[in-house]
């Protein structure tokens, strides 16, 4: 059975709160199996029969409006999409990089290729940012807190949702697939 990590945007960092058990339990209640959340930013890693990865975040995106009364994007990758975007990190063979600094940002689909020219115009040092795909990489070096990068210029320019995680994170979530995809 395939397994999904599910990123859900702007949950409990953007006013709306939503405890974990909720959520893992919304899920469930949809038929997603085994569900598993980390950390309290909208992370919920399970095991779907679903191949249409679009369709079921419309359809976890509605049931979070009707549960919780307010609507978030759901971005969904599959595990081997989550490996393959770890694999593709263009920091990767830089040791100095530190991954609390390093945010992979999902896209929910395809980036404007306009908007993408016009996003690697931008100058934003001393952050460095690669678009790969429906990944966005973005190394902070001077940390998150203060950037001079924009993300919602950003996110209009690709013109589709986005969300992002540390790199800690992702490899977390990643290994957490990786475990449910070998457990019975």
């Amino acid at each position: 059975m395939p397994v999904i990590v599910s990123l859900l945007r702007g949950v409990n960092v953007g006013g709306h709160q939503v405890k974990m058990d909720a959520l893992r339990g919304l899920y469930e209640s949809l038929g997603l199996r085994r569900a598993e959340t980390f950390i309290q930013s909208g992370n919920v890693v399970f095991a779907t029969q679903s191949r249409d990865l679009v369709r079921l975040a419309k359809r976890i995106e509605e049931a979070i409006e009707k549960s919780f009364g307010f609507r978030c994007d759901v971005i969904l990758r599959a595990t081997g999409e989550m490996r393959d975007a770890l694999a593709r990190n263009p920091f990767a063979a830089r040791p100095e990089i530190d991954p609390a600094r390093l945010l992979i940002t999902f896209l929910a689909a395809d980036p404007d290729p306009e908007g993408c020219a016009k996003v690697r115009a931008m100058d934003i040092h001393p952050e460095e940012l690669h678009i790969d795909g429906r990944e966005v990489y973005v190394y902070f070096p001077n940390g998150m807190a203060r950037p001079k990068l924009s993300w919602p210029l950003i996110g209009k320019c690709l013109k589709t949702p986005a969300t992002g995680r540390n790199l800690s994170t992702v490899r977390k979530l990643l290994a957490i697939a990786e475990r449910l995809e070998t457990s019975p």
